[in-house]
């Protein structure tokens, strides 16, 4: 029978979303097809946030609705579209249809073919038009998603040059992009021009001078920083829940190359223990910079910068927390490479803390930001965006965690750490430095160390008191699992259909084998429930959670530079004694750089303007009910996480809320 349907379309809300281009619509069911019909109600249609209805005539009955077709053509001038979702009620159905989008139009005479928002695996398609629209629209994004090695032994990332050679889909919107770009402007303008007359190369006079570039760029947490610096309980806090919380192990023997003796250390500890029975105890702790060993330093204006590979043997101290008892400034014990001790003079004592937290920016920015979470997440990305349709559950499941990644990334590899990026300019690694960084961290990354639970036990970390991101991490990592477990579990009910799901293998296939070459116990195929689960949780806690604990407090935690340096102009020292403030100050950061050390890490680690915070899913890819279920839980669960968290930090003058939801992220944009 010829029936009239009502076809309610959503444009987008950001800038540009809307157009004025003529929209075409097609209803295709399982009987066949309505009219091509074009979208056009009295006044201006297609506005930025509009929801518009519209009659749709078929002159027969349609059947079951499975795709809806959208047909963008120019009128005058080509008019970029982005479409949120289509919605047909049909005559004599209790229900309505949904076709999620959530994409751009881009061009003349573009054509998108919309499923039904059910999500689907491919066995759960029976109908030949289903299967071939699965087939062509992978074949059409692996077109447009390549895969580029942009340097050996790492992993393989989106194939663009820059940005600007990302579809439409993947780029900021508008209002992003812009404050992307003029944030960064405005901090250097506000640091450098406004207030400093600076002068390459030139030193700052002294520690208060640092001061100068405080005033207008700042945040509690960098003023407690500023205030509380030199202080060793501050310094061993850092490593506990700082901006690289990942390196603290427990030592439960010393190693051979760092021959600290218990008389060095007695004094550091109470006086009724030694080092041996504390060692014994499991209340000693190492960081061990040994990954920076030989790392080739950047050249900055014809000026060699300096790199130290220390050691850090910690203390948990019953009363004064996790303190630093001695520090190693190489890997090579000998006369021109001393133990540092808390009982030296005190300036030596200071330098050798910061040659430490010199090597905690490098590490942290490059290894435990970067690569463990930046890269781990875009390859995700391109595998799913190469391998799974619109239609599959797990891409629905994964897409929100992946908004903005390709992009940022592709702004990371041309902006900081290019050759003439941000880093060759004013960070020691710099240039070639940071690649062999993070190749080198890339041969010992395991698939094992992203799981949290596995991380803190393989460290030995697990009882550390005050480790609130360990605590807020495994809170977390279980609220994930069981949001993950909940979708898994509606769409996959045994092992088998894991198994024999031919997309989800092509997907955990260009994972392994595409993106992540030779990471140890990093499987090719999925065979079960609970390791598509495992995967998943990484996936979505690396792209929450383990981003916003490396990169949101960055700016907190370095925007008083002698406490985290970007880079150091001298040699470690060699003689303890030799020691001065003007030796500190011509190896700390000159003016110029620290004012971009300030400006990067306030861009980057600041709230973003735009942001989606984590279990917020402004885009809805999933329309069951029972689907929409899980996810209402998962939201209860992070809110009461969330209240968990701040009763935690109440009283406290040092608070940690990094990991609250509604601070996070739900994919990596900045």
């Amino acid at each position: 029978l010829p029936s009239n349907c009502t076809v309610t379309v959503a444009t987008g809300t950001s800038e540009y979303s809307g157009t004025n281009n003529y929209i075409y619509v097609t209803l295709v069911g399982e009987r066949g097809e309505s009219e091509r019909t074009v979208l056009d109600n009295p006044g201006l249609d297609f506005r930025r946030g509009a929801v518009d209805d519209y009659t749709v005539k078929s002159s027969a009955d349609l059947g079951p609705l499975i795709l809806v077709r959208l047909e963008k053509q120019k009128y005058w001038v080509e008019d970029n579209w982005f479409c949120r979702y289509v919605k047909v009620s049909v005559p004599g159905q209790r229900c309505s249809y949904t076709f999620p989008c959530y994409r751009w139009l881009v061009g003349d005479k573009v054509v998108v073919e919309l499923r039904e928002g059910t999500a689907k695996k491919i066995s759960d398609d029976t109908l030949p038009l289903e299967i071939s629209h699965r087939k062509a629209e992978l074949q059409e994004r692996q077109k447009i998603y390549r895969w580029l090695a942009w340097a050996p032994s790492i992993p393989k990332c989106i194939d663009a040059k820059s940005e600007a050679d990302l579809p439409q889909d993947a780029r900021f919107d508008n209002e992003k992009r812009s404050d992307f770009v003029g944030s960064l402007h405005y901090a250097l303008l506000e640091l450098s021009l406004k207030k400093l007359a600076i002068k390459f190369g030139k030193s700052w006079n002294d520690l208060d001078d640092f001061k100068r570039i405080f005033w207008k760029l700042r945040s509690p947490i960098a003023e407690y920083t500023m205030n509380h610096w030199k202080e060793d309980w501050f310094f061993g806090y850092q490593f506990l829940n700082g901006s690289n919380p990942r390196m603290i192990t427990k030592c439960k023997e010393l190693p051979s190359n760092f021959p600290v003796t218990g008389d060095m250390v007695q004094s550091s500890l109470i006086p009724t223990t030694t080092l041996k029975e504390e060692l014994k105890e499991g209340n000693i702790f190492l960081v061990d910079y040994a990954i920076m060993d030989g790392i080739p330093a950047n050249v900055i204006r014809d000026r060699i910068q300096h790199i130290a590979s220390p050691l850090c043997l910690l203390y948990e101290h019953p009363e004064k927390g996790l303190i630093p008892i001695a520090i190693q400034l190489g890997q090579k014990p000998d006369k021109d490479t001393p133990i540092f001790l808390p009982s030296d003079p005190p300036l030596a004592w200071l330098l050798a803390k910061m040659w430490v937290r010199h090597s905690e920016f490098q590490v942290f920015q490059l290894l435990s930001h970067l690569l463990r979470t930046h890269l781990v997440v875009e390859v995700i990305c391109v595998s799913t965006l190469r391998q799974l349709p619109a239609v599959h559950p797990i891409y629905k499941l994964l897409t929100p965690h992946l908004r903005y990644t390709l992009e940022i990334n592709c702004r990371g590899r041309t902006q900081l750490l290019s050759m003439d990026g941000i880093f060759k300019k004013v960070v020691s690694t710099g240039g070639d430095g940071l690649l062999i960084l993070a190749q080198r961290e890339y041969k010992v990354l395991t698939y094992r160390s992203l799981q949290p639970k596995f991380d803190f036990l393989d460290r030995g970390v697990t009882k550390l008191k005050d480790y609130f991101y360990r605590d807020h991490s495994m809170m977390l990592w279980n609220v994930i699992q069981n949001f993950v477990s909940g979708i898994v579990s509606l769409y996959y009910k045994s092992d088998s259909e894991v198994e024999q799901d031919s997309e989800l293998q092509a997907w955990i296939h260009d994972v392994a084998v595409e993106g992540f070459v030779d990471v140890p116990h990093f499987a090719s195929e999925l065979k079960t429930k609970e390791e598509l689960i495992t995967l998943l949780s990484v996936a979505i806690f690396t792209s929450t959670a383990q981003h916003a604990a490396t990169n949101n407090g960055q700016f907190d935690w370095c925007a008083w530079v002698p406490n985290t340096p970007c880079t150091m102009r001298h040699p470690p020292p060699t003689d303890k004694d030799a020691v001065t403030m003007g030796m500190i100050m011509d190896t700390l950061p000159d003016i110029s750089q620290s004012c971009v050390e300030m400006a990067i890490t306030w861009h980057l680690g600041r709230a973003q303007p735009d942001a989606i915070p984590m279990g917020q899913y402004v885009e809805q890819y999933f329309t069951e009910p029972a689907a929409l279920r899980v996810i209402d839980k998962f939201r209860k669960e992070l809110k009461e996480l969330e209240e968990q968290i701040i009763a935690q930090n109440e009283g406290l003058e040092l608070q940690y809320l990094y990991l609250c939801p509604s601070r996070m992220e739900n994919s990596i944009t900045i």
